[in-house]
């Protein structure tokens, strides 16, 4: 079923999560390094202090990941190589957990992602706010949200005002005259979600949620208190670059910029004159964010380009390498600074910052990302899941691992015209209601 089969051009968006079943969660991360495919089983559990939010023990059951094609910057640039990429991934996922999906949650990095904050408010007259006023006030907010150019991904409301005092949390049961709502809202261009939807149902699955991916990647990274306090995680992937700023355990804001690893790689191989197997292996080994003592003395091979045998390979020193790596990693790092200070958010972010992503695991990364932002670093690995490999608990899997935990907080999020027909019912006092209510409760 298309994701804009509907009149009002509504996105998929997910049931929550029942508090007392096991349930199987299937997710695709469609990068442009590798595209992984998890399928996790969420078990109910007691609440955590470590990590609230999550009212569910994550098992991840199957894994796959291939190297990815047809896709560019986060933008499928080539559906039939993206298909047979998203095929080979879930098939192994699949084997693996020794089970059939046949619908996915994905992530969505290109699209020119936008983060907007609405306020909306409603008079109460000076009477107790109740369940009905809160629904009129995010209805509210989410009627000044809509675009018709622009699907929106997340809807959070971020805090409430009554009478002009901001920073209340839940005013349910509160009096006032005036109740205020902000809503922070990501958006993204209907092209891009067309051609992620189109790519995944031609591999004969369907889209079950879509989650941007810097909200999956700080799900994932981020723990309680930088949550809490506020911090930006920063998921350095090989095409793409996304920020995303929590606070007061709410996303608060979402960026992206169309630079990563990839474009490092690049760079070596056009500088080295080399083929961009060797030059990913030459950053990986020899590449560094920060310059070194002795790199100029240290000499390294490049292999030629060419297929010839008799070509000889190239020496130059390793300092070389680095300068090449430290431009484009300087650049990318100072554009992440000044979208920060352009956003509004850098007294929210403080000092906080953590680095994730496949990109995030060069050398000296954290060290150069401390001077560049002028703030404390630290790199994020996924939290708060089992059944992980070895070699998917690095950062590199941040956005995958972000993907299977969204469902235990996709219930803070508010759409309009997502409803339907139960909320419609459930919203009164009368008989009516009460079964609207037992609906949504049993189903």
């Amino acid at each position: 079923m298309s994701i804009f089969g509907s009149s009002h051009f509504g996105l998929p968006r997910l049931k929550p999560l029942n508090s007392k079943r096991t349930q199987i969660v299937s997710v695709l991360d469609i990068g442009s390094t590798k595209v992984v495919c998890m399928i996790g089983r969420l078990t109910p559990r007691e609440e955590s202090q470590i990590l609230p939010n999550r009212s569910h023990n994550i098992e991840v059951i199957g894994i796959g990941h291939q190297k990815s094609r047809g896709v560019k910057n986060g933008v499928i640039a080539d559906l039939d190589a993206a298909e047979s990429v998203v095929r080979h991934a879930v098939d192994a996922a699949e084997r693996m957990a020794g089970l059939t999906i046949d619908s996915l949650i994905v992530n969505l990095s290109a699209g020119r992602l936008q983060s907007d904050v609405y306020t909306a408010t409603i008079d109460l007259g000076g009477q107790e706010v109740d369940a009905s006023d809160l629904r009129k006030v995010l209805a509210a907010a989410c009627q000044q949200s809509a675009r018709s150019d622009r699907a929106i991904l997340h809807s959070l409301p971020t805090g409430y005002q009554l009478d002009g005092e901001r920073g209340i949390r839940d005013p349910l049961g509160m009096f006032g005259d005036v109740l205020g709502v902000d809503m922070h809202v990501l958006t993204a261009e209907r092209a891009a979600l067309k051609n992620l939807e189109l790519c995944i149902n031609r591999a004969h699955l369907s889209v079950e949620g879509i989650v941007g991916t810097p909200y999956a990647s700080g799900l994932a990274a981020l723990v309680d208190d930088e949550v809490e306090l506020g911090c930006a995680a920063i998921d350095m992937g090989g095409g793409t670059t996304t920020i995303s700023v929590f606070a007061e355990g709410k996303l608060v804001h979402a960026d992206a910029v169309s630079l990563g690893g990839h474009h490092v790689t690049t760079d070596l191989a056009r500088g080295l004159s080399t083929r961009i197997e060797d030059a990913e292996r030459l950053k990986v080994v020899h590449g560094s964010a920060i310059p070194n003592a002795g790199d100029e003395r240290d000499i390294i091979a490049v292999p030629p380009i060419g297929e010839d045998d008799r070509d000889q390979p190239t020496h130059v020193p390793r300092a070389l390498v680095s300068r090449i790596v430290q431009a484009r990693i300087e650049e990318t790092l100072e554009l992440i600074r000044d979208r920060i200070q352009r956003s509004g958010f850098s007294p929210i972010v403080g000092k906080r910052i953590v680095l994730t992503g496949g990109a995030s695991q060069l050398t000296g990364l954290p060290e150069a990302a401390r001077r560049i932002l002028a703030r404390n670093v630290r790199i994020g690995r996924p939290l708060g899941v089992s059944g992980l490999p070895a070699a998917a608990k690095g950062p590199a899997f941040s956005t995958a691992v972000g993907l299977i935990i969204y469902p235990q907080v996709a219930d803070q999020e508010t759409h309009a015209g997502d409803r339907g027909l139960l909320s419609a019912l459930g919203s009164g006092n009368g008989r009516i209601a009460r079964v609207g209510q037992w609906l949504k409760d049993s189903f």
